[in-house]
């Protein structure tokens, strides 16, 4: 009898249809095919041992599987359940009649208790596209399935609960959560905040400015002055996220299997901070089955590099595109996958090996050349698509010891809030641009007009700092963004002259 079910592969950020055919014939032999990986393969002494443990057998037929289409590669446990029902199905052990109106997904132990799953998420939203009743997988993963609506949901704790369930024995209540609810309930429920910093008000003031045109921002500075307590805090100053990438953003760590259990939807913005011994697949995505990388699993976030000098130059450089292109393809030899990648990049560094280069206390004691080949770690191209480099020195003991309250992460996040519903307004006829980082140089030449004083400042500032076409593209930008701070629609001096200043590694003779 043949039989069908049918599951998911996910691609990228995406999941493509499965169907599974199962043959049971005359014979005693066993056939997988459809180009499943090692780990499907696998699927047979789990679906005999699971099936012994509820008391049923693997009927002592011919069976032959086929996993179609044959041309996509099938990875991972999660065929197991389908797989299952399928040969049941097949066998005449159970009822077959409802089979082609659910997606089935799940992991089987040998006791039949089924585990949780990857790229959920995707697979949903791929069942509602494709016109089927319900999803039936492991209760683990049902809050996060149940975020796609027109989709029944049931989450099952093991095997047998499901056949019951084909059956017509057993109810399972399908899952469902309110989306928006959650989700706007846990917009603005964040454990740090920019009142905790004392001092340090200039970099804030850059910090204000990066989020409220989502630039990239290096600090560089000693030891102990704050630049990873401040770094940590972007994300309480950012707008919340819309629906739409609070979406995107948990498809991505759904597929990387790093949403924890029972979350339904992402509702604050990803912050993610690697090692500096990263590999650059690890920051950028790859390995012989793709999955996304820190710079993927930051979109729509923040990435945050500490001691940038430290890491490794080929994971630097690779970088370089994805900061321009806000995503990365990984392409092998069989495949070619796409993952969005637009992050904010905040970044952190010494000015030296000692860390006290023009420090205002304690003396550099690193050797003539030292700061400039430290310095240097870092390529030209990379610093030039950092749009703000902000110098950071340490809180004296006055201001650490102030007690009078900082301004809270909720004030500075009213004015970022402000700021991006002005380019909201501006770029709504722009597809994919939000935000005055995201702008072409068209855009840039149409709404960064200078006049004559601006254009006279900023003309001195490339001379005197020998910048580069992509730095005065940078300033112009963030001029841009610190005159709609202002609520003008004029690019002032004032604003050119402020965006210079966040031009700091540039300055002619900062590291000697």
């Amino acid at each position: 009898m043949l039989v069908k079910t049918y599951g998911a592969a996910v691609q990228g950020i995406h999941a493509t249809t499965i169907t599974i055919e199962v043959n049971v014939s005359q014979g005693i032999k066993f056939f997988l095919v459809g180009l499943p990986d090692v780990a499907v393969k696998e699927s047979h002494e789990r679906i005999v041992s699971a099936l012994q443990f509820i008391g049923l057998k693997l009927p002592k037929y011919q069976t032959v599987i086929n996993m179609a289409p044959a041309d996509i590669r099938k990875e991972g446990a999660s065929y197991d359940l389908p797989l299952a029902i399928g040969i049941l199905a097949a066998a005449e052990k159970m009822r077959c009649q409802e089979l082609d109106r659910y997606m089935i997904m799940g992991e089987l132990s040998l006791d039949g208790t089924l585990q949780p799953i990857k790229g959920v998420l995707p697979i949903a939203i791929k069942a509602r596209e494709e016109g089927f009743k319900g999803f039936i997988l492991p209760k683990q993963n049902a809050r996060e399935a149940a975020v796609v609506n027109n989709l029944e949901v049931y989450g099952a704790e093991n095997l047998k609960e499901v056949i019951a369930f084909l059956n017509g024995e057993l109810e399972i209540e399908p899952t469902v959560v309110d989306t928006r609810n959650e989700f706007f309930s846990n917009l603005n429920h964040f454990d740090l905040d920019f009142s905790d910093v004392k001092g340090q008000e200039s970099v804030k003031r850059a910090f204000e400015v990066a989020a409220a045109g989502g630039h990239n921002i290096i600090l560089v500075g000693p030891p102990g002055a704050g630049k990873s307590m401040l770094a940590k805090r972007v994300p309480t100053i950012l707008p919340p996220l819309t629906l739409h990438e609070a979406l995107e953003t948990t498809k991505i760590h759904s597929v990387a299997g790093l949403l924890d259990k029972g979350t339904s939807l992402m509702a604050q913005r990803p912050f993610r901070s690697p090692h500096h011994t990263i590999s650059d697949v690890a920051l950028c995505g790859g390995g012989n089955f793709p999955q996304p990388g820190e710079i993927s699993l930051a979109h729509h976030g923040v990435l945050f590099l500490d001691e940038l000098p430290e890491f490794k130059r080929t994971v630097l450089e690779v970088m370089r595109q994805p900061l321009e292109d806000r995503k990365i393809t990984i392409s092998r030899a069989k495949s070619t996958v796409e993952y969005p990648a637009s992050f904010m990049l905040v970044a952190s560094m010494n000015p030296c090996p000692c860390g006290y280069y023009n420090h205002p206390d304690r003396p550099c004691v690193c050797g003539p050349g030292v700061v400039q080949k430290y310095l240097s770690r870092i390529s030209g191209p990379l610093l030039d698509r950092i749009d703000l480099h902000v110098e950071i020195v340490p809180v004296p003991f006055e201001k650490l010891s102030d007690a009078a309250p900082s301004e809270p992460s909720a004030v500075i996040r009213e004015r970022v809030i402000k700021a991006r519903m002005i380019q909201q307004e501006r770029f709504k006829d722009s597809p994919g641009v939000f935000c005055n980082a995201q702008m072409s140089s068209r855009q840039l030449h149409q709404y960064a007009v200078l006049d004559t004083a601006s254009s006279s400042l900023l003309k001195s500032a490339m001379l005197k700092m020998n910048l580069s076409a992509r730095a005065y593209d940078r300033i112009l930008k963030v001029s841009r963004t610190i005159a709609d701070l202002d609520g003008s629609e004029n690019i002032l001096p004032s604003h050119i002259g402020e965006a210079i200043n966040y031009r700091n590694l540039d300055r002619e003779g900062w590291a000697g």
